[in-house]
């Protein structure tokens, strides 16, 4: 689908004003030259024609294609008409010349207006890049966490409801965790809704001291066990950030690919580079493990555009392993 490029002013009505002039100035000048009279107020001959000439400049930039063609054409046909005024007389050099040179000056005119507009054009094609980016970010976001505290409320419901038969005590508790998954989740939405608002505050990317709530949260028929590196107390926010997103794909994929998993392993370390690695590796069944959505490859994208890399793949004997290494400068 193509998009339109939207411009400030009425473009129309500038094309009619140009081109207006320009049919007035033509007709003045075929009276003047039909009677036989001859112009001498040579001060205003260049006032109009600077007129002329800032109008083709605004009609080229502003009009639609082809009101801006006739608009132009016909204020830059009136442009060098003007000589004419001074009388018709016998072609000289002279004379050739500065017709040459008013004309120059309307095609001069027409190429500052195009310029303009693709000025014009450049400004608002990277306004549609920046949304349409912002748009996927929020996509994004909304896949890495919010889908991870949906799945978790659907799993914990599953479980809540063969409990409520066998023991009531586990299956209210199970309610509560509900609940403040369901927070969790409202709050992830609150936070990705306020990116969209750049006058709002930045709120505080994820770090690594968030992966313990988190693997808490994730953790009852599937056990979960964080190891952090002693010196990864400061790493480098997006590194931090983009481990956080790793482990919450990785967790997300185990609940709904491998929901008989027993055992989870989440290793962060820093290794040679400096770099950050984050490896989340389960027990569960190995398969293909592929989803309809963008989260794996939406992760790549954003390991590789901090310099890293991501895999993903069977772990032997039995399991299923995220690994991804990135860049960071601790501090």
């Amino acid at each position: 689908m193509r998009t339109r490029i939207t411009r400030p002013v009425d473009g129309r009505l500038i094309a009619a004003i140009t081109g207006g002039a320009g049919v007035v100035s033509l007709t003045v000048t075929a009276v003047t030259v039909a009677t036989g009279g001859q112009n001498d107020a040579s001060g205003w001959t260049v006032a109009e024609s600077g007129c002329l000439l800032s109008l083709i400049i605004v009609a080229v930039r502003a009009a639609p294609a082809r009101a801006a063609l006739t608009a132009a054409a016909l204020a830059g046909l009136a442009t060098p008409s003007l000589l004419l005024r001074y009388g018709l007389g016998t072609p000289t050099p002279e004379a050739v010349a500065g017709f040459a040179v008013w004309a120059m000056s309307a095609a001069l005119a027409a190429t500052v207006g195009l310029y303009l507009r693709s000025l014009d054009d450049r400004r608002t094609r990277s306004v549609l890049d920046a949304r349409r980016a912002q748009r996927t970010q929020l996509a994004r976001d909304l896949h890495d966490f919010v889908a991870h505290d949906i799945s978790g409320m659907l799993a914990q419901a599953q479980a809540g409801r063969v409990l409520a038969q066998h023991d009531p005590r586990r299956a209210a508790a199970l309610f509560e965790r509900i609940e403040q998954t369901a927070l969790q989740a409202l709050a992830s939405m609150d936070r990705t809704v306020r990116m969209l608002d750049d006058s709002a505050d930045r709120t505080p990317l994820p770090s690594l001291a968030d992966l313990r709530d988190l693997c808490d949260r994730f953790s009852g028929a599937t056990t979960v066990h964080l190891d952090i590196g002693p010196r990864l107390d400061h790493p480098a926010r997006e590194a931090a950030a983009t481990a956080y997103r790793v482990v919450v794909e990785a967790l997300t994929n185990v609940r709904r690919h491998a929901p008989t998993a027993s055992h989870v392993e989440v290793t962060v370390t820093d290794v040679p580079g400096p770099a950050l690695r984050v490896t989340v590796t389960d027990d569960g069944p190995g398969g293909t493990r592929r989803g309809g959505g963008s989260g794996l490859p939406g992760l790549t994208e954003r390991v590789e555009a901090l310099g890293g890399t991501l895999s993903a793949g069977p772990h032997p004997p039995r399991g299923w392993r995220v690994e991804a290494t990135m860049p960071s400068v601790t501090t």
